[in-house]
């Protein structure tokens, strides 16, 4: 097997093939925005280069196939409550069904952290905010929402016989919009609807920077000192959604006010 630093254009398309190859036939797959991936390693794009820098590389068989590809980090801004140590991060992990394939993928990202100073390593991670990139999926395993990670069911293995560790669990619910409402939430929606100091209206994409001013308050009060979160600021999300602007359907991105005329 043959380890490659992306250092080429090529090979930075390579990195990005990876991810296809791994999940050829998945029905469920649905392939990242090349851009989304790229802009985590663009210093130009990435503000989290201020603070540290990111390294990719990728892995092919000896028939010069790609089998593999991971990316390492450090970041002096990143820190977890309650870490102790200085720790780096990986992410963009994806392999082949093959520990020793795994181990090299996982190795040079470990010595990488090493040579940098770092004592511990956390992953799946993204090179910068934790809204995008984050996590590994070990159920549920249904398509993946924009801009997050997508795994392989053994990939839970593949991490945990390499020395990985839960550090923790967060669980995702949703709704299938196929099928009908419970009647616990059609009371309680009757309930609302009924409260003239309700309101609702779903995104428009002609007034980003109203909608955008909105999240910030709900996503300040609700996650601003939680777990670590920072508070948001209306330039950042705006910046976001105007990059999900493309991608964006409307009508599935709600908004609920109270005593206010939207």
């Amino acid at each position: 097997m043959q380890l490659i630093e992306v250092t080429t254009a090529q090979l930075a398309k390579d990195f990005l093939l990876v991810n296809v190859i791994i999940n050829k036939g998945n029905l469920d797959y649905i392939r990242p925005l090349d851009k989304d991936v790229n802009e985590v390693f663009d210093p130009k794009k990435n503000k989290a280069f201020r603070f540290g820098e990111a390294i990719r590389w990728i892995l092919k068989d000896k028939e010069g196939k790609l089998i593999g590809r991971i990316a390492a980090y450090t970041n002096k801004k990143y820190k977890n409550k309650g870490d102790d140590v200085p720790v780096g991060g990986t992410g963009f992990f994806d392999c082949i069904n093959n520990q020793e394939a795994t181990d090299m993928l996982f190795d040079v990202a470990k010595h990488l952290l090493l040579q940098k100073g770092m004592q511990a390593m956390d992953g799946p991670i993204n090179f910068g905010e934790r809204d995008r990139w984050w996590g590994l999926i070990v159920e549920g395993f249904q398509s993946p929402l924009y801009c997050m990670n997508y795994a392989q069911p053994y990939y839970k293995d593949l991490f945990e016989k390499y020395g990985f560790k839960e550090f923790y669990g967060q669980s995702c619910y949703g709704l299938d919009p196929r099928k009908e409402l419970s009647e616990k939430i059609l009371e309680r929606h009757a309930k609302l609807a009924a409260d003239p100091n309700f309101s609702s209206s779903y995104i428009n994409k002609n007034r980003l920077e109203k909608f955008a001013e909105d999240f910030v308050t709900v996503y300040n009060k609700a996650w601003a000192g939680h777990g670590g979160l920072k508070e948001l600021k209306k330039d950042q999300v705006l910046l976001m959604f105007k990059k999900m602007k493309p991608v964006m359907d409307e009508k599935i991105i709600w908004y609920v006010y109270y005593k206010m005329n939207r």
